[in-house]
């Protein structure tokens, strides 16, 4: 009789070693999920996120810092779904900055043609 119950309980405690194994690999993925959210609002930051997509960079930041709760708390799961948003955000605003820099260097150029050419129009009359 011992046998028999010790036979139905292997079943339960393979479950249980599987899902303690799969919560334990959630880990690594959630700290590197992290680490890229961080790395990718850093970069937006240096390319003039916070002054050209402040929303953007907003709501990164606040992504980034409940991923770092969530993971402090060991909910490793909502922590790598926070870093991916906060990292999706980051390259929108870091997008948005190289834009904003890249529209306000052509208009700088346009305006050095149309002064040139009103330099030329001039000396040519």
């Amino acid at each position: 009789m011992i046998q028999h119950s010790l036979i139905k309980r292997i079943p339960c405690c393979v479950a249980l070693l599987f899902l303690f194994s799969g919560c334990a690999n959630l880990e690594a993925p959630a700290t590197a999920a992290v680490a890229v959210g961080k790395a990718a609002v850093d970069s937006a930051t240096a390319a003039g996120g916070s002054q050209f997509a402040p929303t953007e960079m907003q709501l990164a930041s606040n992504e980034l810092s409940g991923a770092n709760q969530a993971l402090a708390v060991k909910d490793y799961e909502r922590a790598q779904v926070l870093a991916n948003k906060a990292q999706v955000d980051a390259n929108l605003a870091q997008g948005k900055a190289n834009s904003a820099k890249a529209q306000a260097a052509a208009n700088a150029l346009q305006d050095n043609i149309r002064i040139m050419r009103e330099e030329l129009n001039r000396t040519t009359q």
